[in-house]
């Protein structure tokens, strides 16, 4: 599809996934294997519970080019990803959850537009989102409006897991973010940074196996506080990239 054939990342964080790693990776392997032959899996497990480490360690132990990373403690998605991302030695980096929300094969289109748009980061979007449900739904419309009202960015499904982007964005983008922000952080500070984001539509497929901690209100209430905080910290620069716009 693309005789473009960067190097690729791929970052899974996972908490409690003894359902989905295993299958989470070997997705990862065929469709990269077709894409590229310099890759690297990277999974960072965030302190499971469960069998998640055993799993991800026996899958490393079969293939050198997957990698895991543990924490000592549960650091949530944003720590989990940017254990994950300062990790990566590759030229391109994908995040994906490793419930496998959409097909793979998305991958190899996602690069062909990358390379196709000359753009710097590929956000997907969701054709449907309403089978998630009617409160994940309403909470995402929600933060996708907020986010839309208060920063320079018009992306459509700020948090869905599926972002690709080029690793020299993370040279001059430091993420910080501990919580779920860390999606619309990344897009955000690429955008005032003067990289390109380009967003394509995919089909969703809900989780059906393990638990979500998204829709948890806790995760919810930081995502807001971590929002706050990042829009008032960097408020000149909003102020002067808005003022900059056409």
């Amino acid at each position: 599809m693309t005789t473009w054939r960067p190097s690729v990342s791929v970052v899974y964080p996972m908490f409690n996934e003894e359902e989905n790693i295993e299958r989470a990776v070997h997705f990862a392997e065929a469709v990269l294997s077709d894409m590229t032959s310099d890759y690297e899996i990277l999974i960072v497990n965030d302190a499971s519970t469960d069998r998640s480490a055993e799993i991800a360690k026996a899958l490393a132990q079969s293939n050198p080019c997957v990698k895991v990373f543990h924490h000592q403690r549960n650091l949530k998605l944003g720590g989990a990803l940017r254990t994950g991302f300062s990790k990566a030695t590759k030229e391109l980096v994908f995040y994906c959850d490793s419930d496998l929300p959409v097909d793979l094969m998305e991958l190899n289109r996602a690069v062909h537009i990358m390379d196709f748009t000359r753009s710097d980061i590929i956000s997907a979007y969701r054709f449907d989102r309403t089978a998630e449900g009617p409160i994940r739904t309403l909470y995402s419309v929600v933060y996708n409006l907020l986010i839309r009202f208060l920063f320079p960015l018009r992306v459509k499904d700020i948090n869905f897991s599926f972002k690709l982007f080029k690793k020299e964005i993370l040279n001059k983008v430091a993420l910080e973010s501990e919580g779920s922000f860390i999606d619309a952080e990344l897009l955000i500070k690429g955008k005032l940074h003067g990289f390109k984001i380009v967003q394509f539509g995919v089909n969703y497929f809900p989780r059906n196996r393990g638990t979500s901690t998204l829709a948890n209100p806790d995760v919810i209430f930081k995502m807001i506080r971590e929002l706050v905080a990042f829009r008032m910290k960097m408020r000149h620069e909003i102020r002067a990239a808005r003022v900059s716009e056409p």
